[in-house]
């Protein structure tokens, strides 16, 4: 059981579906359910993004901390780009981890070692949002996703929070690259995957066989809506407590 359902039933339903797809053809390294799929690909998925310009390009990238990223993360760290890794359900008030390998050469620590994200929260240094560089390009998880760049993580949210925390420190911009790395399986109609005005679309999903330039549609949220944030989500991550009470604050400022 997810323990993120019960918040959209056709999301709920589509990533069940997805996972049991995953599983019934042995797509995915362990049991499916709950993740982000670890799938069978990730490293030629990883490869193929690798040769892409925005990728070659890039100078500092964010990555999600999910298992079928760590061969993404590794190819960040070997190449000597600056990488930031969210810090799982964003669960300090420095919410983000930077690595760069001549950091980790410093601390003796191994690559390969270090794109894994638990030893990435040991071994790397926690960064406010004042203290990052621009993002060059953004890898998001995905369990479900469409050719014209609607994506659906686990139900948390925590890719989209991210992101929209990121655009309000301008760190993100409007024409920063959003790109996930998944199996063919886990690409559905555009039909049964419904977008929120909060949901950030895809640029691009590469797989281990394919690259797709989504050329989305969808309009690219340009911050955190406060509005549509739960109070669970306000309750359990720290740093979005820390910016309404910057916004409350800025609000009474202008008022007085």
């Amino acid at each position: 059981m997810n323990e993120w359902s019960g918040r959209h039933h056709d999301k709920d339903q589509l990533r069940a579906e997805i996972w049991s797809s995953l599983k019934h053809n042995n797509a995915s390294i362990r049991d499916p359910f709950g993740h982000i799929p670890n799938f069978l690909g990730a490293q030629t998925a990883a490869e193929n993004l690798a040769n892409l310009p925005i990728w070659q390009q890039a100078k500092t990238i964010k990555c999600n901390p999910d298992s079928p990223q760590i061969p993404v993360r590794w190819r960040a760290l070997q190449e000597g780009k600056r990488l930031y890794m969210a810090v799982p359900r964003l669960t300090s008030t420095r919410c983000f981890v930077e690595l760069t390998a001549e950091d980790l050469q410093r601390q003796n620590i191994s690559i390969a070692e270090s794109a894994i994200a638990q030893k990435a929260l040991a071994c790397g240094k926690l960064v406010s949002f004042a203290e990052m560089q621009p993002i060059d390009l953004a890898i998001v998880g995905c369990v479900a996703v469409t050719r014209h760049g609607g994506r659906t993580g686990k139900g948390a949210g925590f890719a989209d929070l991210e992101l929209a925390m990121l655009a309000e420190f301008g760190l993100v911009k409007n024409d920063t690259p959003i790109v996930t790395t998944v199996h063919p399986l886990q690409i559905v109609a555009d039909s049964r995957l419904p977008m929120q005005p909060h949901d950030w679309a895809l640029n691009w999903i590469v797989t281990s066989d394919e690259v797709i330039a989504t050329n989305t549609v969808y309009p690219r949220p340009t911050g955190l809506n406060w509005e549509e944030l739960r109070s669970e989500q306000l309750e359990n991550i720290p740093i979005l407590r820390k910016l309404q009470g910057r916004v409350q604050r800025m609000i009474y400022e202008k008022s007085q």
